[in-house]
């Protein structure tokens, strides 16, 4: 797998069906360089994932559709690419993912982007609320993906227990379903994520926004 980020690529948004299947550890995997476009005020920053974790259906007792379907956890039953956002210890909003087709409650939590680390100071930074909550990744509800080629080769992504889930019990507690790029690993794929670390803002002429 190639690393860097190609001088000729352009820049394309990651439609939400392209979630769709129930391969929800290798969408986790595939987030890792994909870049969370975040647009607010007309005024759109860009920033690099860094870190994830995967939450699988609901025999995974570390994900909240082992609960089964609520009104909170609803949307993640619904249609893949849409945010899944929920508050935690009356304080920290949670980025998530929904992947997978309707029926396959599965989600991937954001931990962290370039410069940021940590899930609620990814949302604090980016303005992200549950307002959000149950919209479409797409540029229309002002938080979208785009995969701007930057490749995060295998050699640099560590992989390790998911972190805060040893509620779920010592099986679910041990899966190793948290992606974590290593940028020191591939200097090439480091450099192309330091050039988007620093918010890339840009008056957008194109569409009306918000």
């Amino acid at each position: 797998m190639g690393s860097g980020t190609p001088a000729d690529f352009n820049s394309q948004v990651v439609q939400p069906d392209s979630w769709a299947s129930r391969a929800t550890l290798a969408h986790a995997r595939s987030l890792l360089g994909k870049v969370l476009v975040r647009t607010r005020g007309g005024r759109e920053s860009a920033h690099v994932i860094t870190e994830v974790e995967a939450y699988i259906g609901e025999s995974d007792l570390a994900c909240h559709a082992s609960r089964g379907r609520t009104p909170r956890t609803a949307v993640m039953f619904g249609p893949p690419g849409h945010w899944y956002v929920y508050l935690i210890y009356g304080m920290h909003e949670m980025l998530n993912l929904v992947t997978g087709p309707p029926g396959w409650p599965s989600a991937i939590l954001i931990r962290g982007v370039a410069g940021i680390d940590g899930p609620g100071r990814v949302t604090r930074a980016l303005g992200i609320g549950r307002s959000l909550n149950g919209s479409p990744a797409t540029p229309e509800s002002g938080l979208h993906i785009e995969d701007r080629g930057i490749r995060v080769p295998d050699r640099a992504i560590v992989r390790t227990p998911r972190i805060g889930v040893d509620y779920a019990g010592p099986m679910w507690a041990a899966k190793p379903w948290r992606f974590v790029a290593a940028l020191e690993s591939s200097e090439k794929t480091s450099a192309a994520i330091r050039r988007l670390a620093r918010p890339v803002q840009r008056l957008l002429h194109s569409r009306e926004v918000p």
